[in-house]
C-alpha cells in the first residue's frame, strides 16, 4: 500500500539540492510521531522530499499512521508505503536507501525531534568540508520530552566524536554516527547497499563512507534524541544474563567481521584491521565460554581496551554481579 502528496508549488528552490529524509516506522507511539512530524515540517531547507516504511506495525493501524502523517507534512511531499513483511529496522532502512531520489539522504528515526535548522546546517557542513557523511551531537530527552543532556556524551561516558579521512579501523571497533543526526552523500548510500546484515545501519554506512573519503561530525546538538526503554539502540540492550551477552555482545561481532570479510570492499588496511577484529572477537567468544582464548584476548586488547579488560574479569562474576555491571554501564557509571 502507498500513499503519495503530488509536488506542491513553493516547496522547492533552484538551485538547491533535494535532500530525502527517509524514515523507518515500527509500532509509533502516536504523540511521538505526530512531534517528529512536525519538526520534520518547520524544517528551514526548502527542497526536501520524505519517505516512510511501516515495517508491519502489528498494533498501530497503518491507516492511522498515514493519517498522521497527512495531518503533518505540509510543506514537502511525501511517500509512505508499508512493507509486505518485516524486515526489521536495517532491513527498513535498506529498502528506503533503495527507493529514494534526491542528492543527499538524511536519515530518520519516529520519536526524535529535529531542530528546524538541522537539514541546512549539516548540507552546508557536507559540502563545506567535502565529506562524505556529516553526524551531529544531539539534546537527550525523556520520555516527557524534558532535556536531560545537552549532549549525548553527558550519557554515553565513552562515546568521542570524530571527524577526517582514515577513520576505517576506528568504526570497525566503535561507532560515534547515530543515524538520527547523520546526512550521506546518496550515491554512497546506494552504493553501500546490502548492509551487513550485523550492524546497524548507522554504523555500516558510517564505515562505508570512512573507507571512500572523509566523514565530519559537528558539534552542535541539532536533534532532540528521545532516550525511553524501548529504544533499539539502548547500552547493553537485549543483555539480561552472561548468556545473552556472549550471544548479542560477542556472537555478533565475530558475525560481523566474518561478513566484511567476505563482502566488504576496502583497502588492505582495512582489510588487515578485520581480519585482526575475526582473531580478537573469535578469542572473546572462546574466552566467555571458558574455552582458551584469554591469551589471544589480551594480544589484541588494544583494539577496544575497555571491553578486552572488562570481558577477562565479567566472566567469573555470578550472573546477579553481572547484571549489576550491566546496569552500571547502562546508567552512565563506568
Amino acid at each position: 500500500m502507498e500513499s503519495i502528496r503530488p509536488i506542491m508549488n513553493g516547496c522547492t528552490e533552484t538551485g538547491k539540492p533535494l535532500v530525502s529524509i527517509l524514515m523507518a516506522v515500527y509500532e509509533p507511539r502516536m504523540d511521538w510521531l505526530r512531534e517528529q512530524l512536525l519538526s520534520l515540517n518547520a524544517q528551514t531547507y526548502p527542497n526536501l522530499r520524505l519517505y516512510i516504511r511501516d515495517d508491519c506495525s502489528p498494533t498501530v493501524p497503518y491507516e492511522e499512521i498515514q493519517s498522521c502523517v497527512q495531518d503533518c507534512i505540509s510543506a514537502f511531499p511525501y511517500t509512505i508505503q508499508r512493507n509486505e513483511q518485516n524486515l526489521g529496522s536495517n532491513g527498513t532502512f535498506e529498502w528506503l536507501t533503495r527507493e529514494a531520489e534526491g542528492e543527499y539522504f538524511a536519515y530518520c528515526d519516529q520519536d526524535d525531534v529535529w531542530l528546524p535548522e538541522k537539514i541546512e546546517r549539516l548540507k552546508d557542513s557536507l559540502l563545506k568540508k567535502q565529506a562524505l557523511l556529516v553526524c551531529s551531537d544531539m539534546y537527550v530527552i525523556d520520555e516527557n520530552g524534558m532535556i536531560i543532556a545537552d549532549s549525548i556524551r553527558k550519557v554515553r561516558r565513552h562515546h568521542v566524536f570524530c571527524s577526517g579521512e582514515r577513520l576505517s579501523r576506528k568504526l570497525l571497533f566503535s561507532n560515534f554516527v547515530t543515524g538520527c543526526t547523520m546526512m550521506v552523500n546518496s550515491k554512497m548510500a546506494k552504493a553501500a547497499v546490502p548492509f551487513c546484515p550485523y550492524m546497524v545501519h548507522d554504523h555500516y554506512l558510517a564505515l562505508w563512507s570512512a573507507e571512500h573519503g572523509k566523514i565530519y561530525s559537528e558539534s552542535r546538538p541539532l536533534i532532540r534524541y528521545r532516550i525511553h526503554g524501548a529504544n533499539q539502540t539502548n547500552v547493553m540492550a537485549g543483555v539480561k544474563d552472561k548468556r545473552s551477552y556472549g550471544e548479542i555482545r560477542i556472537r555478533l561481532s565475530k558475525n560481523k567481521f566474518e561478513w566484511l570479510k567476505e563482502h566488504f570492499p576496502c583497502g588492505q588496511e582495512t582489510k588487515e584491521a578485520i581480519n585482526q577484529g575475526l582473531i580478537w572477537s573469535d578469542a572473546r567468544l572462546r574466552s566467555w565460554n571458558h574455552r582458551g582464548g584469554m591469551g589471544t584476548l589480551w594480544k589484541y586488547r588494544n583494539l577496544n581496551r575497555i571491553v578486552s579488560a572488562a570481558e577477562c574479569c565479567l566472566k567469573y562474576m555470578p550472573n546477579s554481579v553481572f547484571m549489576a555491571a550491566v546496569r552500571l554501564v547502562r546508567n552512565n557509571k563506568v
